[in-house]
Order: structure tokens, then C-alpha cells, then sequence
């Protein structure tokens, strides 16, 4: 189990912390173990090679460094880089170049396309600024409803087809009642319509159930039954509710120094990313955090075999309900100071697109 950061700044003074912070710093900026003459270059206090090697070996022995192969440099454990990111960590705004290029590819999108095109612009860009590979896990949509009817299929049954304003379409079975003509069914379908069109599904339920009773006045006692049957149509979840997952950049986690185990581990990720196995719960996490949540290694259980590290960032709807996540996979020496602000104002930038939607139609 990581142990919490407070557990370390009670026994790290302050040359011991400075010593870490510079070795983490230098780790993430190479990607090469540090040895202890390197280091001693690095501090602000001249310190010899030897007092810094014994500072290290106290780090060593807490668990914060460890020695990765048989150099005589050091690298942060797991535990360290957890350590130094709830810590130590300094995160500066993002640069007004990228806050440009974000806004412009995002907004850009924005005007012509669907939400599952902007995430997966989105996502291409979170790649290409963080040279990892950039994630969008989406959950499904309360589709808003541009348009229903219903279809008979045969003396006993109807298809309900909704159509979203996003283009989505789903299609549902309900019962008809018995004796049920083709003009009641239009008249239960126009009716439905009224109420519901421009609405999310949960909105249009609410709505039907709230003008219930003027419902029985206006509508003869069939009809009345299929715009039940159409409040209990509405009311099921339909179609698949895994979430949509959009990766790209997956070629920057792949280059031709891997060993065979880390490749295999790697390409074991992003197999589990498209069978879709615990999004739903990284979601979950995503929601109750309500910030950008940082994954190191085996910290979360889908990405613990690949050994990567994941930063995310929820984004919401017009409702302000997180129905997403965003954010960057990468190696665990990411160059966390830039790449945290980056996914949040990307966030921050698709949920203002969506709001920008919802308010236009």
C-alpha cells in the first residue's frame, strides 16, 4: 500500500527533500537513473558526492528511489513519484500558444460536427501535446430527442425509433394494446412528440408523468395506454450502455527499444481499453474526485500491468453532470508540471463546447 506523503515529510528534512525533488526532477526531465555526482551539480548548497549518496541511501531505504538496473544511478520508486506528485509538485498555467491551438482545434470542430468527433479531436491532440497517447472515455448519452414515432410491426406490437439530435438513433419494441388502429397509433406518436422532442430522455419522462392527468383528458382511453407504454419505452436504458472509448496516439507508447514483456504488457492495455473492463469504475472515480485525478502504475487496476501513469480530467454537460473523461497515457516519467494543466483546460474547453450545444438547440 502507498503510504501517504505526510508519512515522508515527517521524517525527510529539508536538504532530504531537496535532494529528492532534484533526482525526481531530473528522472522525469531524462528518463535516466541519477547518480549522486550528477545530483550534487544539480543543488542550490554545495554538497559533496559522498553526503549525497548518503542521503539517497536513506531515500533508498524508505522506499522512494530504488537502483533500476546495475547503474550506480537511482530512479523514483512508484511510491516516490506518488510522493513527489502529491508533494512537490509545481504545476504552472498552460502556455497561451497551447491554449490557442486547443481552443482553435476544439471550437473549430465544434461548429460541423458531432460530440463524438470533437472528443475524438480531442483526444488527437491531448497525443500530440503530450507525445503519449491521448484518452477520451465517454459514457453514454441522455440522447436529446429531435424526433419520435412509432411503426407498427403487426397486430400486437409497435417500434418506437428516436432519433437524437446528434444524429444517434435507437430502436425500441413496446406491446400494443388489443384493437389498437393505424390513426391512434399517430395520434400517441404526435401526442408523444409535443412533449418530448428537444428534451433528454429523462427530461421527456418527467415531463410526461408531470401532465399525466391532462393526458387523460385529451386522449381516448388506447391511446392513452401507448403513451404509457411510450413513458415505459422511454424509460428503459436501450442499446449498450459501455461507455465510448476514443484513443489515439498509441504508436508514442510503442517504440522498437521495448522489451517483449513491456510491448505484450502495452498492447494487454489497450486491449482492455476497447473490451471496455473498467471504464465504468474509472469513471466512478473520476466523478468524486470532481478534478484531475493522476494514476501511477499499478494505482489503478486497469492500467497496473502496462505500468503507465494516466492523468485524467472529468468533463460535463450543459446539466453539469461529469459524463466523461479526458486525459493523457503515458510513460510514468511524464513531464507531469505540463501535461496536468494541459488535460484540465482541455476539460474545461469541451465542457463549454457542450454547453454551447445544449444553448443552440
Amino acid at each position: 500500500m502507498t503510504r501517504p506523503a505526510e508519512d515522508f515529510l515527517s521524517v525527510l528534512n529539508a536538504r532530504s527533500q531537496d535532494i529528492f525533488r532534484r533526482l525526481v526532477e531530473r528522472y522525469l526531465d531524462t528518463g535516466m537513473p541519477v547518480g549522486s555526482r550528477d545530483l550534487s551539480r544539480l543543488l542550490q548548497v554545495e554538497l559533496s558526492p559522498a553526503s549525497v549518496r548518503n542521503v539517497m541511501a536513506d531515500l533508498e531505504d524508505l522506499g522512494l528511489i530504488a537502483a533500476p538496473h546495475t547503474s550506480a544511478g537511482r530512479a523514483p520508486t512508484q511510491q516516490g513519484l506518488r510522493f513527489f506528485v502529491d508533494s512537490m509538485l509545481e504545476v504552472g498555467a498552460v502556455n497561451e500558444a497551447e491554449r490557442q491551438q486547443i481552443a482553435r482545434h476544439i471550437e473549430g470542430t465544434a461548429g460541423h460536427a458531432q460530440v463524438e468527433d470533437v472528443l475524438t479531436e480531442a483526444s488527437s491532440l491531448l497525443s500530440g501535446l503530450s507525445q503519449g497517447a491521448g484518452v477520451v472515455i465517454a459514457a453514454k448519452a441522455d440522447m436529446v430527442l429531435k424526433h419520435i414515432e412509432f411503426v407498427r410491426l403487426d397486430a400486437t406490437r409497435a417500434m418506437a425509433i428516436l432519433v437524437g439530435e446528434d444524429g444517434q438513433v435507437e430502436n425500441r419494441i413496446l406491446d400494443l394494446p388489443p384493437g389498437y388502429t393505424a390513426s391512434a397509433l399517430q395520434q400517441a406518436g404526435n401526442y408523444l412528440a409535443n412533449y418530448v422532442v428537444g428534451r433528454t430522455l429523462s427530461e421527456a419522462r418527467k415531463v410526461l408523468n408531470e401532465r399525466r392527468a391532462e393526458q387523460r383528458a385529451e386522449l381516448d382511453e388506447l391511446t392513452q395506454k401507448l403513451v404509457d407504454a411510450g413513458i415505459a419505452t422511454l424509460a428503459e436504458p436501450g442499446g449498450n450502455s459501455a461507455p465510448t472509448v476514443i484513443v489515439r496516439g498509441r504508436a508514442n507508447l510503442i517504440n522498437d527499444t521495448m522489451a517483449s514483456d513491456e510491448l505484450m504488457r502495452m498492447r494487454q492495455l489497450f486491449d482492455e481499453l476497447e473490451s471496455k473492463d473498467g471504464l465504468l469504475e474509472l469513471l466512478g472515480d473520476a466523478e468524486r474526485a470532481q478534478g484531475v485525478r493522476i494514476f501511477i502504475g499499478s494505482e489503478n487496476k486497469l492500467f497496473s500491468l502496462s505500468g503507465s501513469s494516466v492523468i485524467l480530467s472529468p468533463y460535463k454537460d450543459a446539466n453539469d453532470r461529469i459524463v466523461g473523461v479526458l486525459g493523457v497515457i503515458g510513460p510514468t516519467r511524464l513531464n507531469y508540471a505540463r501535461i496536468v494543466p494541459v488535460v484540465d483546460y482541455t476539460a474545461n474547453v469541451i465542457t463549454a463546447m457542450m454547453a454551447r450545444k445544449r444553448g443552440k438547440t
